[in-house]
């Protein structure tokens, strides 16, 4: 069976990495947990690491994080289903919202769980994913504050994750302008402006954070070390937590172009073969995962001597050119893998979990 290990150690260190960052620069942050995919063992031993604050996208995550420990400050970060509003208020916190009628439900809710749930509003600064745009901004807030039970305490923005707009200096000056004048108008306090994620780290590195930026929310730089901005590892922080491995369940000396008439993969797409590749042969290698568990584009055999010959729904073949380093049946490839790739083979049903 494969399986994907979290190394304890080198998260430990990426997160002690990056909370003296934040720390040094007086914001506050959160870990973003949609990665683990609610798997009780990995949010147990994230929360070790003295993590106070928990950000995910999905109520039945935050559900075995707050059994895990009750005092763990949750944050709902996607707008909210109007069916999922009763499980957001019992188990989240804090929820990021963008639609007064939502707001509306959650205050009932509220007031029927006798709790006083907090949002933080989302503003769309060009990304086009969720947010109000600018020109009702000030107007929802007014609507909002009149909510019983809820207490608004932040003003957020996301970007890069659809179109893949950057953060700038500008775009998060606008955000920072948008809460001074929530506050002058309406005279209330707005603590959070979280318009920080992994993407905008690189900005505090370069001092062109602006000082009302006080929230982020992480998750992709923690657990990938990932320079999102630049699309590169960060130095000081370790891209291989997680590690992929999977068995060879066959190893065969075969032809390299298929032998017959071509038609559509498992996938529709119709493939050409170079004619002077035919008549030579490289060892091919089966493995025990396939495009059910993870995309191929999203991982890659640690192994430079190793390529993608081809995938179908439970396996991936794999091209070993003349096997130099002896590979057998039995044998485990390791892989490391980009965002979308740990996501989804945490995500598999069929991939073992384990901690390294």
């Amino acid at each position: 069976m494969a399986f994907v290990t979290l190394n304890s150690k080198k998260l430990k260190a990426n997160f002690k990495y990056l909370d003296n960052i934040f720390a040094k620069n007086n914001i506050e942050w959160a870990v973003v947990s949609k990665m683990l995919c609610g798997n009780k063992m990995y949010l147990t031993e994230l929360l070790n690491l003295g993590i106070k604050k928990v950000c995910d996208s999905r109520v039945s995550n935050l559900k075995t994080i707050k059994r895990i420990d009750p005092n763990i400050e949750t944050f709902y970060i996607k707008p909210p289903a109007k069916r999922a509003v009763k499980s957001v208020v019992k188990y989240a916190d804090i929820s990021m919202n963008t639609q007064k009628e939502t707001i509306r439900l959650l205050s009932e809710e509220a007031q029927k769980q006798d709790k006083i749930h907090k949002v933080i509003i989302m503003i769309d600064l060009g990304e086009l994913r969720e947010g109000v745009m600018g020109e009702d901004f000030m107007d929802f807030y007014e609507d909002v504050f009149k909510q019983k039970n809820i207490e608004v305490v932040g003003i957020g923005t996301n970007l890069t994750c659809l179109y893949g707009v950057l953060p700038n200096h500008d775009k998060l000056i606008q955000l920072c302008l948008y809460k001074q004048l929530v506050e002058t108008k309406f005279k209330k306090k707005v603590p959070y402006v979280s318009g920080g994620s992994s993407v905008t780290i690189p900005l505090i590195f370069q001092k062109l954070l602006p000082i009302g930026i006080n929230h982020f929310r992480v998750g992709e730089t923690l657990f990938l070390g990932t320079d999102v901005y630049n699309d590169q590892p960060f130095k000081n922080l370790n891209s291989d937590v997680f590690k992929l491995y999977s068995e060879i369940i066959e190893l065969i000396e075969k032809p390299v172009v298929p032998i017959g008439e071509l038609g559509t993969n498992v996938e529709g797409d119709a493939l050409n073969f170079d004619e002077k590749l035919i008549g030579k042969t490289s060892y091919r290698a089966i493995i025990d995962i396939g495009l059910l568990d993870v995309e191929e584009k999203h991982i890659a055999p640690i192994d430079s001597g190793i390529s993608f010959a081809g995938a179908s729904s439970d396996m991936f073949v794999m091209d070993l050119g003349e096997n130099k380093k002896g590979y057998k049946v039995g044998d485990l490839l390791e892989f490391k893998m980009d965002y979308m790739g740990a996501l989804r083979v945490i995500n598999s049903y069929y991939i073992d979990k384990r901690i390294q």
